[in-house]
């Protein structure tokens, strides 16, 4: 494909750009500003999408993009989660369990001469993460004429959506070691 290295520069300038949005991101929540932290985190989920595809248009991405993309994806998952466990919406255990998955799991990939590609449990954990804490943050202003109902149920479902994103990101954690050790 004659447009590959582009490609590959867009991808790689995408994953660049959401791992930027992790500050912007926690200071709108700090500043009280729950739709711009909403809007940030919903152009990280859908630039994450957009560089695996632009990447594997490409016939794959750069080893450089492969080694940062996950990396970007914990930097912006890391910051609404602490938002959610310092303000209560979601247990402190519960999120310094995920973290300290990722930080696993980023150690175990550093070592990785590809960059240890993302399992199919990890692809699911990470959208999973994503509909949660989008639900999770669902500004309340929001409310599409019905703010009492609707935003509560949103939220519920994005705290109830939070429990299989950890089971799948601590199994899948499991596989990744269980592979690497039988390598």
């Amino acid at each position: 494909m004659n447009g590959t290295p582009s490609l590959r520069r867009l991808a790689d300038l995408l994953t660049l750009a959401r791992a930027v949005l992790g500050l912007p991101l926690l200071l709108a929540l700090a500043g009280g500003r729950p739709a711009l932290a909403w809007v940030l985190l919903l152009l990280g989920g859908l630039s994450d999408w957009a560089d695996g595809a632009l990447a594997r248009r490409a016939g794959g991405g750069s080893v450089w993009g492969a080694r940062l993309d996950p990396l970007t994806d914990k930097i912006l998952i890391s910051a609404p989660l602490l938002w959610l466990a310092h303000t209560g919406g979601l247990p402190l255990w519960a999120v310094w369990l995920l973290l300290a998955r990722e930080l696993l799991i980023s150690g175990w990939r550093a070592g990785q001469g590809s960059g240890g590609p993302a399992s199919l449990g990890g692809k699911a954990k990470t959208i999973l993460q994503f509909l949660s804490l989008l639900l999770l943050l669902w500004p309340p202003a929001w409310g599409l004429g019905q703010g009492a109902l609707v935003v509560p149920l949103l939220h519920g479902a994005g705290w109830w959506l939070f429990w299989p994103s950890l089971l799948l990101a601590l199994s899948s954690a499991l596989g990744y070691l269980r592979a690497d050790a039988r390598s």
